[in-house]
């Protein structure tokens, strides 16, 4: 793995993700998702979870991170969710559903990363984690081993 080609693609991304085109936004967010464990994808992927200036900028954002299905991508959610007007939760909460409603394996799992976050140094993560557990609880999925 090349870090610093890395570094690099996430440098190029904030940038992108600063654009004054929303399309552009929600291109750099749902592509820099795919980078969210390295700590400077961290800042741009915040904000682009709570993009002032497009829901559908925060809609991309968040698909991308919670397609991961780990603990980096849940822990950027969570944080934005800490902070989240009711307009940004309400978009969360959507990609919340679309991600985590087809697989019950998935979503377990994801109930078990907020729960490990729930013990977080940052409260901000904390806040978030108590939140997005509570946006998973309510997800009945639609596929569970037989």
């Amino acid at each position: 793995m090349d870090s610093d080609l890395r570094r690099a693609v996430v440098m190029a991304l904030g940038e992108l993700g600063r654009s004054d085109d929303w399309r552009d936004r929600a291109d750099a967010g749902d592509s820099l998702a795919r980078f969210a464990e390295m700590p400077e994808a961290v800042e741009p992927l915040l904000g682009l979870v709570l993009d002032p200036g497009n829901t559908f900028v925060t809609r991309r954002t968040a698909e991308g991170l919670l397609r991961r299905k780990d603990r980096a991508g849940l822990t950027i959610v969570a944080s934005a969710l800490a902070v989240a007007d009711d307009s940004h939760a309400d978009y969360i909460d959507t990609a919340i559903v679309d991600v985590f409603s087809v697989f019950s394996d998935d979503l377990d799992e994801a109930l078990r990363l907020c729960e490990e976050m729930a013990g977080d140094t940052d409260d901000r993560v904390v806040r978030g984690a108590r939140r997005l557990h509570e946006s998973l609880a309510e997800i009945d999925p639609v596929l569970r081993p037989s």
